[in-house]
C-alpha cells in the first residue's frame, strides 16, 4: 500500500468545500466530510477532481476522524 506524504495531506482541501481531508489508508483515498466526497489515490497521487470522485455514504460521513 501506497502512503500520502503528511506534509501534502496538511495542505490539500477539498477543491469543492476547501474543507481539510482526512486519509484513508485502506481505501486508498482522501475524505472531505464537508462536500460528501471521496478522492482516489491512484499510483500515490491524489485526484482532486470532482467528477473522478466518489460520493460518501450517510454511515461514512458520520465516522469519526482517525
Amino acid at each position: 500500500m501506497i502512503s500520502v506524504d503528511k506534509e501534502l495531506l496538511s495542505i490539500l482541501v477539498c477543491p469543492v468545500s476547501k474543507a481539510p481531508l482526512d486519509y484513508d489508508n485502506k481505501q486508498q483515498e482522501l475524505i472531505c466530510k464537508a462536500s460528501g466526497l471521496a478522492y482516489p489515490i491512484r499510483e500515490g497521487i491524489p485526484v482532486m477532481l470532482e467528477s473522478e470522485a466518489r460520493r460518501l455514504h450517510a454511515d461514512e460521513k458520520l465516522k469519526k476522524r482517525p
